[in-house]
């Protein structure tokens, strides 16, 4: 992010504009509708210019700015729609302490002015750093068809009621209770008139604070494989309400980029063969947060009830009669597969499939492995890489071919995805290399033959 998105208070600060002609009156019809002191300098001004003067919305002067012009100015804009008149601007701008934006010109800007759907005070500022300008425009016109006219009147109102609602506690009772106005009772008061949808506000305020603080509860979402794109639309929701988000350390950023800003985020990580969040310090956190009534999302990577210990954490909840509810996630394995163009299961080639791990809490697991060492079988393998070598020995001992395919699909459905298509013979040496969260997809090759690693085709 280059440019960082602010909201400026601009009431009673000086905003100078050097220019007269139709880059400045556009940048104008924008500046007339905060409450700054616009000052705009043109040796020549346009006749609109004048209109905007004789009704008090600028300050004309008939004349090129100078030095001293922007002394004392929060923000300045050169739309001479001159190049040499613009850098001039420029340098007694800066020299001055003003931030200075020259229209159409990112280069020489420190600041850039988005695109913006009014509803005041709700602003919506659009921005993709003079990029694609149509784009920018594309969204606007797309939100201000979503956005009601009335939603700057019902927030008006709102916003006058805001040192009664401080009767509520902070947190979830007052969110719930703003909620409740501005998407369900204000809309509907609003269309009885503006006196309806401030009375609307006393009655559902004595409604939220006799209605007993609703209990707490956990939702075990599946965070897919670390693709945003690849939540089901049922995890965005529990993150977007979500108060304390417990996430795994395998969680990608780009996932945890989407819960609310002012959740509790609590790392538990659980690292194979390294540093871990105790299994009972987990349980005790998620029954901690649910007893205080907070909504809690205990959001695990790939599918919960994969590998995910989902059953010794609804067990710590059950006695506490705290309500849960399993939000599945694309695992792991199937999101591997996909990356090779290859589906889990076929008929003619194997029957069944197996999720496995490649080592538990007490060490590398056994498994059948007389029937994992026929031909034709296929296993997913999680958390296999530092178990490479001995599940190479158990599988070969039990009659496996050393030229059984095995791929080996790192931080899967991400954009550094990596595919190593390897032999069960050379499984130890190809895991080396891997520093991310990675899938064994034991009997399967890419669809596409590769021998060397390759990255995935979008890269």
């Amino acid at each position: 992010m280059q440019h960082f998105p602010i909201f400026l208070n601009t009431r009673n600060e000086r905003v100078v504009l050097s220019g007269g002609g139709e880059a400045a009156l556009a940048k104008l019809r924008l500046l007339t509708k905060t409450e700054a002191a616009l000052h705009v300098y043109a040796e020549a001004p346009h006749a609109d210019l004048e209109t905007l003067a004789d009704e008090g919305a600028i300050t004309l002067h008939r004349r090129a700015a100078r030095a001293g012009d922007f002394t004392g100015s929060r923000l300045a804009y050169g739309a001479n729609e001159d190049a040499a008149e613009d850098a001039r601007i420029k340098a007694l701008a800066e020299a001055e302490g003003a931030l200075v934006n020259i229209v159409d010109d990112l280069h020489n800007s420190q600041f850039i002015t988005p695109a913006i759907v009014d509803r005041d005070p709700v602003t919506v500022a659009i921005g993709t750093e003079g990029a694609a300008p149509v784009l920018a425009r594309a969204i606007k016109r797309d939100l201000e068809e979503r956005l009601p006219a009335s939603l700057g009147l019902l927030t008006r109102i709102g916003k006058s009621f805001r040192k009664a609602a401080d009767a509520l506690p902070m947190g979830k009772k007052r969110r719930d209770f703003w909620a409740d106005y501005y998407f369900n009772e204000g809309p509907k008061a609003l269309a009885q008139g503006e006196d309806s949808a401030r009375a609307a506000l006393d009655t559902l305020l004595a409604r939220h604070l006799d209605e007993a603080p609703e209990p707490g509860e956990v939702a075990f979402v599946g965070a897919g494989p670390g693709d945003p794109e690849m939540l089901t639309l049922a995890a965005r929701r529990a993150l977007d309400e979500a108060e304390v988000i417990m996430h795994d350390g395998l969680v990608s950023p780009a996932i945890l980029e989407l819960a609310r800003r002012e959740a509790l985020m609590i790392d538990v990580a659980k690292h194979g063969f390294g540093k871990s969040t105790p299994q009972e310090a987990i349980n005790a956190l998620i029954v901690g947060h649910a007893l205080k009534g907070e909504k809690v999302v205990r959001l695990k990577a790939g599918d919960p009830g994969i590998y995910g210990r989902l059953d010794e954490e609804m067990e710590a909840l059950a006695p506490h009669g705290i309500a849960t509810r399993i939000l599945p996630g694309i695992t792991a394995a199937s999101a591997a597969a996909a990356s090779i163009g290859q589906s889990l299961t076929k008929r003619g080639r194997n029957s069944d499939l197996r999720f496995l791990t490649g080592h538990d809490t007490k060490g590398f697991t056994e498994q059948d492995w007389h029937a994992l060492a026929a031909p034709g079988a296929v296993a997913a393998i999680y958390m296999a890489k530092k178990g490479a070598r001995f599940l190479q020995g158990r599988l070969m001992m039990h009659g496996a071919s050393p030229a059984t395919d095995v791929t080996v699909v790192e931080n899967a459905s991400r954009p550094d995805t990596r595919i190593l298509h390897t032999t069960l013979a050379a499984l130890p040496e190809t895991t080396e290399a891997l520093s991310g969260p990675a899938v064994l997809l034991y009997g399967l090759a890419p669809r596409e033959a590769a021998t060397e690693l390759k990255l995935k085709a979008a890269q």
